[in-house]
């Protein structure tokens, strides 16, 4: 599928906006919060451990995961989140599933969450494809976490575009002489750490509870919107959510219960 459903605004902070994406799956995800997580493909057991907290963590609370569909980092985190909570970018045409290894996967995220490519079918990826496909990914979540990187890794390319879009990076803390590059952003202010996973994904709200539907409407609200902004948006819904009891209005906010 093309581009036709989808509002092109959402690339406008990358240096050179994109002109068309295709895609297969669930479009309203990008109605979501979105984190995207990018790292090592070839991460410690420390590193495993945390990316899959991390990346549950903020599922729990409704948020979409946004990676790159590369082994290590991005496999765990698409995985962590739940195919139907992620959003897939390739760096191939999107009739490809790249890499191989991670081909299941890609279409498990492609039947339940979604995947996209700014490519044309046919096209194989290539070492400028990589570094294309990483600034979709950065350009599409609210913030980026590097979960562990080397100096000069795509990783660190993918710090670059945060950077340049004033963009949030936050990172796991890592001993002296692992992930360089990450620790390389601490040091110089240009990321913040990760000490606690639920206190980091709590930035993005309370655990989703499975008896509230969770659409686009809970989503606005979870964000506690002013009550002047929640009924621009959704009208009457909101008193109607108050008198069922999903939601309070306190002190002029919109509070999910």
């Amino acid at each position: 599928m093309s581009q036709n459903s989808i509002n092109m605004s959402i690339f406008d902070q990358m240096k050179k906006p994109l002109e068309k994406i295709s895609y297969r799956g669930d479009l309203s995800l990008l109605d979501r919060p979105k984190v995207s997580i990018v790292g090592s493909r070839k991460p410690s057991q420390y590193t495993k451990r945390f990316t899959h907290e991390i990346a549950k963590a903020l599922a729990n609370r409704g948020v979409v995961v946004v990676s790159g569909a590369a082994m290590g980092v991005d496999a765990i985190a698409h995985s962590a989140a739940g195919v139907e909570n992620t959003i897939a970018i390739l760096p191939t045409g999107i009739d490809i599933r790249y890499p191989s290894v991670n081909e299941e996967l890609i279409k498990n995220i492609e039947q339940r969450g979604l995947i996209m490519s700014q490519f044309d079918d046919g096209f194989r990826a290539t070492s400028w494809s990589f570094v294309l496909r990483n600034e979709v990914v950065v350009a599409l979540g609210d913030i980026l976490v590097i979960t562990e990187a080397d100096e000069g890794s795509g990783s660190m390319r993918s710090a670059e575009y945060a950077l340049q879009m004033g963009k949030d990076i936050y990172v796991l803390p890592h001993q002296l002489d692992h992930s360089k590059g990450t620790n390389a952003l601490l040091r110089k202010s240009k990321a913040k750490p990760i000490y606690d996973v639920e206190e980091f994904a709590s930035m993005f709200g309370d655990v989703v509870q499975s008896d509230i539907a969770k659409d686009e409407f809970y989503y606005f609200c979870q964000q506690r919107p002013t009550l002047d902004e929640a009924l621009a948006n959704f009208g009457s819904r909101i008193y109607e959510a108050e008198l069922e009891g999903i939601i309070v209005i306190q002190d002029g906010r919109v509070i999910l219960q």
